[in-house]
């Protein structure tokens, strides 16, 4: 017989962001738990409020499979004395296992015979093993930051209040922390009853409703966006959908009611992004577009409740959003009195880092890296524009808007550009720079602003670097993973051919303040690099071994390895994989123990060295060609022919030869055949079965 298990941890409103990673964690860790305590169980679903975690298993078996599993115990010589009795590694082993003389046998593995025992353990009832699982499965799930309360040893990002927990239609009862299980729950903070009564999971969720609580996040999120697309259409506008404000809004609502508020037209006269940044970023509003893109005055929200006096509601969150656009337009006057240019200066009292200087100084080392990047990547063109939005990219960092709403560096830079006159171009790059801001983001697209925002990452990861400033595990406080993640995509992107050890010397050279060793620094930074590219290769889908085929060729020229990498991870789909590479692993194993590849043709006394010769110059020249033009899997192609030519030398002539000048030549071929192939990728790291 099997029944459903029912969990809920009850608390405090949870942060929305913690949620979705808790939901996982909670799943994975109940599915483990129940592995590992032999516990029989079908669909695990997972649902989630601010204030509770729900955890619903169906078809848990009512009680633990019987175990019998035999354990191995040290060998016999060393488990008895020269007169037959227990040794203490022999009676460790018995107590650790729970197991008496007479439970032992032994068998012999390899030369040697151990002591075996077999452990025999009836199941118990779930009811009871649930009493030690589900604390552990609270214990389990991990946040950025927890906390303790109450004088609690348990961590939890707030303060937990209740806990139901049902197996059937009866109460798991346990307690942790003093906090004791029970079959109540709680609904809607304001609106529902704390004191509901679940008597069966078949219930469970209707309860939660007739309180106000909508269990379910998937169907919370689609109410929510259903609704918003209602009032926005109502106001004959279209709904400015964002859909991590939508995750956030659903994970801090119970029961949705979506309506629309007002702001003054005045505001509009604002920079598009200064007024929906107030609304996105702190109040989770979401704007309203007419149908050429424009904002609309007005805003939409969710209230986490019903309708009722929804006036009053509209007319609270309207005047917040006022307060805060009277600053923002109140800021934006002040700000434009002045040229962004006259904002340069006070970056000289804001410090980037202790030891790298100012923001002001960090603006100087852009300046002058991005003067070197745009003769390396042929931009020579653009040059004037490049180092003017250099000169100006940091100078919104000091404006008022930017101080009061750090989301605009960057979009303010850009608009107090374009109203001072600047090129449309500078003021593109200047915003650019910052791109890519997280994952997923769009990248710059100006030849200004790939430059900008390459020197401006690549300088901060070379300055911390440095100073011996490195992430480590989950630390990154400076985002220095990100930033170098946001330069090898605008290089794939663009396609950009660059030495990164180049241009790393490069940003290092404008640190002659510090001192350090610089090439060990350039090691570090080139490592850091590499495992970011092969994280990145991962996720996107190119096979591990691929990556380690690539990689190991130390080639610094990201596009470059990336081009390599998508080829070659399509290459190795060909029906024929197993014999090439079984062939050219002979080869290159072989290889190793060329002294030389000085090929003398002299030396070829068989016809079968003659033809493999022959044909690999031929495909040689080829390769060569072809990987000029960067067309590696063409490369690779040509190789297949020398397999047959390869498997007839092996097959008919002994590489080995007693002739030291014989054998030397053959090595040396087999040696420029290896050479050849580890010119496009390092085959041997690929596995095959």
């Amino acid at each position: 017989m099997s029944k459903c298990l029912l969990f809920e941890i009850g608390a405090e409103e949870i942060p929305a962001r913690f949620i979705d990673s808790a939901l996982n964690q909670m799943k994975e860790g109940a599915k483990k738990l129940f592995n590992e305590n032999r516990l029989e169980f079908g669909d695990i679903n997972v649902y989630a409020t601010p204030r509770r975690l729900t955890l619903i298993v169906e078809g848990l078996e009512e009680k633990q499979k019987d175990l019998k599993e035999e354990v191995k115990g040290p060998s016999k010589k060393i488990a008895f004395d020269n007169d037959g009795n227990p040794t203490k590694p022999l009676e460790g082993f018995m107590r650790s296992k729970g197991l008496k003389l007479e439970d032992l046998s032994f068998k012999v593995v390899g030369k040697e015979e151990y002591v075996y025992g077999t452990i025999m353990e009836q199941g118990k009832e779930t009811k009871e093993v649930l009493k030690e699982i589900l604390p552990n499965i609270i214990r389990s799930i991990n946040f950025p930051k927890s906390m303790r309360w109450g004088g609690k040893n348990l961590k939890f990002p707030r303060p937990i209040r209740w806990i139901l927990s049902l197996y059937g239609q009866d109460t798991i009862d346990f307690e942790i922390e003093g906090i004791k299980s029970s079959n109540i729950t709680r609904g809607h903070r304001f609106l529902g009853s704390n004191n509901i009564v679940i008597n069966s999971i078949d219930e469970y969720s209707s309860k939660l409703r007739e309180n106000y609580v909508i269990l379910d996040q998937n169907e919370r999120k689609q109410l929510i966006k259903s609704q918003c697309l209602k009032v926005a259409e109502s106001l004959n506008g279209s709904l400015m959908l964002d859909e991590d404000l939508l995750d956030e809004v659903n994970y801090i609502i119970e029961y949705p009611t979506a309506f629309y508020g007002d702001f003054k037209e005045d505001y509009l006269k604002l920079p598009k992004e200064v007024i929906i940044t107030p609304m996105k970023e702190h109040q989770r509003y979401f704007p309203v577009l007419k149908e050429n893109g424009e904002l609309l005055p007005n805003f939409i929200t969710v209230r986490n409740g019903i309708d009722y006096k929804i006036e009053n509601v509209k007319k609270g969150n309207e005047k917040v959003l006022e307060a805060r656009l009277a600053d923002a337009l109140f800021f934006y006057k002040e700000d434009t009195k002045k040229h962004l240019e006259s904002y340069i200066d006070g970056l000289k009292n804001v410090v980037f880092q202790e030891k790298l200087g100012t923001i002001y100084d960090k603006a100087v080392r852009i300046e002058n890296l991005s003067d070197s990047l745009t003769e390396i990547l042929g931009y020579s063109n653009d040059k004037e524009d490049i180092l003017r939005s250099a000169k100006l990219c940091k100078a919104d960092l000091v404006t008022n808007m930017v101080f009061e709403f750090t989301e605009l560096q960057g979009v303010i830079g850009r608009e107090y550009s374009k109203l001072c006159g600047e090129k449309e171009v500078v003021s593109q790059a200047i915003f650019e720079h910052y791109l890519p801001r997280f994952s997923g983001d769009v990248l710059p697209q100006t030849n200004a602003g790939i430059v900008l925002s390459i020197a401006d990452k690549l300088d901060s990861i070379a300055g911390f670097f440095a100073i011996g400033i490195q992430p480590s595990g989950s630390n990154d406080p400076y985002a220095l993973r990100r930033q170098a993640l946001g330069i090898i995509n605008i290089i794939m992107d663009k396609n950009i051919a660059i030495s990164l050890k180049d241009i790393v010397i490069m940003a290092l050279d404008n640190y002659n303040n510090l001192e350090f060793n610089e090439e060990k620094v350039v090691s570090e930074i080139i490592d850091f690099f590499n495992q970011r590219i092969k994280n990145l290769f991962n996720e996107m889908g190119i096979r591990y071994d691929v990556i380690d085929a690539v990689l190991s060729l130390n080639i610094d020229d990201i596009a470059n390895m990336y081009t390599r990498a998508k080829e070659l991870n399509s290459w190795i789909e060909k029906a024929e994989i197993v014999e090439i590479l079984t062939a050219f692993n002979r080869v290159s194993s072989l290889a190793e123990n060329a002294t030389s590849d000085c090929i003398n043709e002299e030396y070829f006394v068989e016809a079968e060295e003659k033809a493999l010769y022959d044909m690999f110059k031929t495909v040689k020249q080829n390769v060569e060609a072809l990987i000029k033009e960067k067309k590696y899997s063409g490369a690779l192609d040509e190789f297949i022919s020398l397999k047959g030519p390869i498997d007839t030398l092996f097959d008919t002539v002994m590489i080995m030869d007693k002739d030291e000048k014989i054998k030397n030549n053959r090595l040396a071929l087999l040696r420029q055949i290896s050479n050849t192939m580890l010119s496009i990728c390092d085959l041997s790291k690929i596995v095959y079965k």
